[in-house]
């Protein structure tokens, strides 16, 4: 975790109801899902393997251990799980090297959100090395604190994450909202007990309780943010 939170902004106000905003990267802030999923179709296309696309649901949103674990499985590709997820990194980190394009809504909320300084934090199941380079991209300066999925414990699914973003900023997570664009995310902030904004990239989400599904960014704005916490607390 990296962490560059000055101490006005480890609190919202007092008695305030949202006291941070938790964001994912892949699929909700950056459009790189389709990357992911072309890089891992061509590696595999250099083992001699060929990807059905009904396994990209399975692995969207996943930590690396486990999308590439499962995609070693069903195709019996002869080769280490730690030897692929160096294979992928190095081809998805390549396929930015120019730079990543923004969902539509994210640099308009970004922004928002620092001009009001509200306590933001990027947590992703990708690896330090991605994020740094998706970051300079969009722009360290937009994050206090970023988690990276190879430095916790256990990442998504698990709520390690976002309890670990949630607690960096000394914040309750039932007053943090969190977007995300999977299941696997989904379940993660909500296993955390935080509030979510669930933004589908891939495979559909449905509506529950102490969750909201929008059709884009674009639909977000830090009053909608306040009002999902405050509703839901």
């Amino acid at each position: 975790m990296t962490s560059t939170v000055p101490a006005s902004l480890t609190r919202t106000a007092e008695g305030a109801a949202l006291q941070a905003v938790l964001l994912d990267m892949d699929g909700t802030l950056v459009d790189t899902e389709g990357f992911w999923w072309d890089v891992e179709k061509e590696v595999f296309a250099d083992l001699g393997h060929r990807l059905e696309e009904s396994w990209r649901d399975v692995v969207v949103g996943g930590p690396m251990t486990r999308s590439a674990g499962y995609l070693i499985d069903v195709t019996g590709a002869d080769i280490a799980l730690d030897e692929l997820t160096v294979l992928l990194n190095d081809r998805f980190e390549n396929r930015i090297r120019h730079g990543v394009p923004l969902m539509p809504g994210a640099e308009r909320l970004l922004a928002e959100l620092h001009a009001a300084q509200i306590p933001t934090a990027l947590v992703s199941a990708s690896h330090r090395r991605i994020i740094d380079r998706v970051l300079d991209s969009v722009g360290h300066h937009h994050f206090a604190l970023t988690v990276a999925g190879d430095e916790v414990t256990r990442t998504k699914p698990h709520p390690e994450p976002y309890l670990t973003a949630a607690a960096g900023f000394r914040a309750d997570p039932w007053r943090c909202a969190v977007i995300e664009d999977t299941a696997t995310g989904v379940a993660a902030a909500e296993a955390a007990g935080c509030r979510v904004v669930a933004i589908p990239s891939v495979a559909p989400i449905a509506p529950a309780s102490g969750r909201v599904v929008v059709g884009s960014l674009e639909e977000v704005d830090l009053a909608f943010l306040r009002k999902l916490v405050t509703a839901t607390n």
